[in-house]
Formats: C-alpha cells, structure tokens, sequence
C-alpha cells in the first residue's frame, strides 16, 4: 500500500488522506489482492465509501462468489477485529443481540433475600451489565478501542421481524435493552451485510445501506483469483478449470458452481496430482463443482467432451 493514500490508525479507523479518492480506491484494490481477495472498482469504491460515509454495505449475489470474504479481508486490511452473525431461520433476539443470564439472577436474588436494598436497588442491581450476556450485534457497539467490522452474513435466511429490528443499530448504531436503556456504539462499526436473495428484502433495509452486487467473474478476472489464490498451479491446469467451470455455468444448473467451486475443483486436481484436465479427472472432481444429483447428471448429459472443448473457447 502507497504511504499517504489509505491508512489503517491504531484506532482502527480508515483514513482517506488528502490524496484523492481515486488514489483511496487504488490503495483498496492493491490491499485487498496482497491479501488473497482479487477485486474490481466497483467493489473497492463502495468499500471506500463504507469507510469515508461509515454506513452499512448491501452486498448480494449468487452462492461461492466473496461475498463473506469482504468483510473478512477488510477487517485483515484494517487491522481490526471481525465480529460475526451467522443468519438462520428463526434467528431472534436472544441469539443475536443479547440476553440474562438467568441462572446468575436467580442466585443473585437468592443472596439478596436477607439485605436491606429496596425492590427498586436489588432490580437495578439483577439487569445490570453484570448479568448480561453480549451476543454479537451489541458486543460490535461495546468495543473499547476500535471500529470492528460487523459481518451480519446471510441476512435474507432471518425474518422480516429481525430485519426490522436491525434499522435502529444500521442508522443510529445505537440498540435498545428496555431494562437498561440505549446503548451507543462507542466506535461506530463497519457494517457489511450480505445475501443470496433467497427473498426480497425490505426497502426501509435497503435505503439504511450502500449496495453492491457480485457477479460471477469474468475468464479474465476468475483466472486473476485462481492465480493468486494457487500460485504454485501450473499455468496451464489453472486455464483448464477456469474455462471448464465457466462452461459448466452455461448449462442451466439449479445451483451453478461459484468461484468457492472454482478453487475446491482446482486444489482437488493439485491433490490428485492430475497435470491436466479430462474426462476422468472431470469425473473424479464432479463433487467440487456439482452440489446435487440433479446437475451432476445434466453435466454429464451436456457431454463432458464437448465441455472440454467449449473450456478452451475462451483462451487463445
């Protein structure tokens, strides 16, 4: 990274320098390769406007292209913690935000059953930091001595209920515990949030954060990945699975193989110790790429011969 242009404080807050936001940009994009995450400039403007704006980034896209990884390689770029929340079906407060812990109150209230504090005191006392149990939502506002990275990966698996609760922590970094009060962010976190798009979400979501999409790659861009993902692959491999997969992702699969596939498919063929790419090697790697019975057997119908020659297509 070029000294003056994009610098990580030890508060863990980015710093766009008077250099210009091009400059930022092109510190994003270098940063972010030396780490393993090859990117375009769409993706790191939006990351530098997550950091200039502090606002929380949309990022959407199909399964196995990154988008988990950008918040991973930008708390690694910044040198700052990442805290995670996994979304699922059924994701409540509890699990994602806070909760008592219930035992320790009752023995609590049980030692304080002979003292001479008021109802008021002993309350104040049984919901106070104490007893709470920090989950990962209200631990990204409580950290004392820098910005995390907040990843609240998947947010399209949780219900409408949940993502409701979120607006109050994405526009106002703040939460709400009704026996405590508000909590503030002591450093307001950078905030990424992805999803599949399993279902729409919500517009009042959408207009709290940036929004960024993640298409599959280009030849070019998914060789750059493998590239620097697997340094050590022979060129020439590395340009068979690239164009395979890329013409596997024509066939019209229920779940088309993402770059995640691209590199299991790749370091499978390392492992193997295949110097090449056939149709036995294709065959004993199918489970990389094919994720249910159903492509797998449309792959095979598509002609693995013929996938091997359309995989060259692309390569002059």
């Amino acid at each position: 990274m070029s000294p003056g242009v994009v610098e990580a404080t030890n508060m863990g807050i980015l710093q766009i320098l008077p250099s210009g936001a091009r400059q930022g940009v092109d510190a994003i994009i270098s940063g972010f390769e030396r780490l393993g995450y090859v990117t375009d400039r769409s993706l790191a403007t939006a990351i530098y406007l997550v950091a200039k704006l502090r606002k929380p980034i949309l990022v959407e896209g199909h399964a196995g292209l990154g988008k988990t990884e950008v918040a991973k390689v930008l708390a690694s770029f910044l040198g700052t913690r990442l805290i995670r929340l996994q979304c699922y079906d059924g994701l409540d407060v509890s699990s994602a935000v806070y909760e008592w812990n219930y035992q320790k109150q009752l023995l609590a209230i049980k030692i304080e059953e002979g003292s001479d504090r008021t109802v008021e005191e002993k309350e104040r006392h049984i919901f106070s930091r104490d007893f709470l149990l920090e989950r990962p939502l209200l631990q990204s506002i409580q950290v004392e001595d820098t910005s995390p990275v907040l990843l609240i990966d998947e947010i399209d698996r949780a219900d409408e209920a949940f993502e409701a609760f979120l607006l109050e922590l994405l526009s106002d970094y703040q939460i709400t515990i009704p026996e405590m009060g508000t909590i503030r962010a002591k450093h307001v976190p950078y905030v990424v949030l992805t999803s599949n798009r399993s279902r729409e979400l919500g517009d009042a979501l959408k207009r709290r954060c940036l929004y960024q999409w993640i298409d599959y790659p280009s030849l070019e861009k998914e060789m750059r990945i493998v590239r620097t993902r697997l340094p050590s692959m022979e060129e020439k491999l590395a340009r068979q699975v690239v164009g395979y997969v890329q013409a596997v992702r024509r066939l019209s699969l229920s779940k088309p193989p993402g770059v995640a596939e691209t590199l299991d498919c790749a370091e499978a063929l390392v492992a193997l110790g295949k110097p090449q790419l056939d149709e036995e090697a294709i065959e004993q790697t199918l489970g990389c790429i094919s994720k249910s019975v159903e492509d797998g057997a449309k792959i095979r119908n598509a002609g693995v011969g013929r996938i091997l020659i359309q995989s060259t297509e692309g390569f002059g």
